[in-house]
């Protein structure tokens, strides 16, 4: 009779639970970010033929808003996913604690200036880099494309900026953070330095926000300000190992975002 060495079960599962954790933690924010960028170019498409003229790439922010509720949706299903199979759920991720509610959304208006001082600075510094003296010229420029602009309906207008501020900002700031601070971050920081996780689920959000760049230009100032962003969060995700306070801070700024699509309307109408 042969005889044959066995992995213990022990080992083994966890060298699968391990393999599976490096899978989903590079997975998961690298799909979605394939899917913002498809999403977009989708969009992109859309408009064009609609108006039967050509636009500029990127869409504007309240079509691409509009253009990101089914990647929320397929997201928050891959991150549901993600927690049935260890047996956890969307809770566990958000660490809602009765009583604290109050709490955490001062906690939330803390971070979220926390996190804008070095978003801002970082947007400064880039600026700097890439035009020198006449940085602030050049923000004219930089962040807005006229091309960009679809000729829209004050009616299609109005449709778009209802869907965008009902549905973006309520859900694409916790599936943002579910992707990158939850499941993302904690799966990588089982296979690598928690440091080295932050960063590497911060890279891709960064990346998924060049598809939102207005210019060139835009693109590396964006992919820096929401690396250091990503950054930032990460390390207060780790710290608070829950959710809701930085859930409360992105929610508000996608709701300050996208309220002026609101606005749009308006403008049309009056020929602005």
């Amino acid at each position: 009779m042969v005889a044959t060495t066995r992995t213990p079960t022990g080992s083994g599962a966890g060298a699968r639970s391990r393999a599976r954790a490096l899978a989903w933690g590079l997975g998961l924010p690298a799909a979605r970010v394939a899917m913002v960028a498809a999403a977009c170019t989708l969009a992109w498409l859309v408009v064009g033929w609609a108006s039967g003229t050509a636009t500029a790439f990127p869409v504007p922010p309240l079509i691409a808003a509009v253009a990101m509720l089914p990647v929320n949706l397929v997201c928050l299903g891959l991150v549901l996913r993600r927690l049935r199979a260890e047996g956890r759920g969307l809770g566990d991720l958000v660490g809602y604690r009765r009583g604290r509610v109050g709490r955490d959304v001062l906690w939330g208006l803390l971070w979220l200036v926390m996190l804008y001082v070095p978003f801002v600075l970082t947007i400064m510094l880039v600026m700097r880099v890439l035009h020198g003296d006449a940085m602030f010229v050049a923000f004219e420029t930089v962040f807005f494309d006229p091309e960009a602009l679809p000729p829209l309906s004050p009616v299609a207008a109005s449709v778009l900026a209802i869907v965008a501020v009902v549905t973006f900002a309520p859900l694409n700031a916790p599936v943002e953070e579910f992707v990158y601070r939850g499941t993302a971050q904690q799966d990588l920081s089982r296979r690598m330095p928690v440091a080295l996780a932050i960063v590497v689920a911060s890279v891709f959000f960064g990346l998924q926000h060049i598809w939102y760049a207005p210019t060139p230009d835009a693109v590396l100032v964006y992919a820096c300000a929401f690396f250091v962003w990503g950054v930032g969060s990460g390390i207060i995700a780790w710290r608070q190992r829950r959710l809701l306070p930085l859930i409360v801070a992105h929610g508000l700024v996608n709701l300050l975002t996208s309220l002026p699509s609101l606005a749009v309307p308006f403008l049309l109408a009056n020929g602005a």
